[in-house]
């Protein structure tokens, strides 16, 4: 997925009452995904005040949507660096064609995880036979360390685990018995879990992990806090136990976690580097690779990156694919880490 958002909104920090509480709540943005027929995302990640949950950098949440004769999950080539997507499906049928030859679908209950590394570009169509789309993309920052690791690609269709109520696919990580074989470059968790109505589900998280609860759909408390649909929830470390409570109709959400990264990173566009210059070279790279003009005059954002800096970073493509993304034009000012 491509992210044509670069200003992130606030984050609400407080819970249904107004007290102050461990567990902050991060509104959704909605965030048009393309043209004027373009399917509408819910964004909380990332926000203003909130960069990071773990390594997880990004997280659109969208559907259920029909998309009987519209466009759909509508995404040309496009790059990405510094991190590694999560594809999540709820409902309908997304393929997935990327430039290290990987050609899939994406299903419900199964996960994909694109890793981008030193570079790396992909597309994402729905499928002609899909009329409803549901589910979530997710990123996750490669560490300083790895960043610049080979892209890659994987599939993983985890089998569910149960107990009294609840029932979990635990897609990375380990959780409730179950543990992704799933490669990640740092500390991580990632899992839907379904918990019938009255119901509940007590979780004894890593004591250095921060978590993300993202409710998909239902009634959800998480340690007795009201959780509106569509928002966030975060929990910092130590925060233990974790209870998750279904009210009417059962819930779905989306768990995620990780060791905090520890490191700030500048995010723009596609792209996730270390600073500004990075960023500028990263944009450079794809459009001279594309075949595409700068579009904007890079001089006075690209001091220092050396004019004569050209490596094509982001792989080969099929020919016969729609036309790829032309980047967007850089921000005014100078992008800041942020972490």
């Amino acid at each position: 997925m491509s992210n044509l958002e670069t200003q992130p909104g606030e984050v609400v920090c407080e819970n249904a009452s107004g007290a102050r509480s461990p567990l902050e709540l991060l509104v959704p943005r909605d965030v048009p995904l393309g043209g004027p027929r373009a399917m509408n995302v819910r964004r909380t990640l990332p926000q203003r005040r909130r960069s990071l949950i773990g390594a997880w950098c990004f997280l659109d949440h969208y559907g259920p949507q029909d998309i009987s004769g519209q466009a759909g999950m509508n995404v040309p080539r496009h790059p990405h660096t510094g991190l590694q997507t999560v594809s999540w499906l709820f409902t309908g049928e997304i393929e997935h064609r990327d430039s290290t030859g990987a050609h899939a679908m994406v299903r419900p209950g199964e996960l994909n995880l694109m890793t981008a590394g030193s570079g790396i570009s992909h597309s994402e169509f729905s499928t002609p036979g899909t009329t409803i789309l549901h589910g979530a993309q997710l990123w996750t920052a490669l560490p300083d360390a790895t960043r610049g690791t080979s892209p890659g690609f994987e599939h993983y269709r985890p089998d569910p685990v149960s107990g009294d109520g609840w029932t979990a696919r635990v897609f990375l990580g380990s959780l409730l018995g179950s543990t992704s074989p799933v490669s990640t470059h740092s500390p991580l968790l990632g899992a839907e879990i379904l918990v019938e109505e009255g119901a509940s589900l007590g979780i004894d998280p890593e004591a250095d992990f921060e978590h993300g609860v993202l409710l998909d759909s239902g009634t959800l408390h998480v340690n007795g806090q009201d959780v509106p649909g569509g928002h966030l929830a975060y929990l910092p470390p130590g925060t233990s136990p974790l209870t998750l409570e279904a009210g009417g109709g059962g819930a779905r959400l989306l768990l995620i976690g990780g060791r905090p990264l520890g490191e700030q990173i500048v995010m723009w566009w596609n792209f996730v580097g270390r600073s500004h210059e990075e960023i500028v070279r990263y944009r450079r790279a794809w459009q001279e690779e594309i075949g595409a003009p700068m579009g904007q005059d890079d001089s006075a954002a690209d001091e220092g990156t050396g004019a004569a800096w050209h490596h094509p970073h982001f792989g080969p493509f099929p020919p016969d694919q729609p036309d790829a993304l032309l980047a967007p034009t850089l921000p005014n000012a100078r992008m800041r880490p942020r972490g």
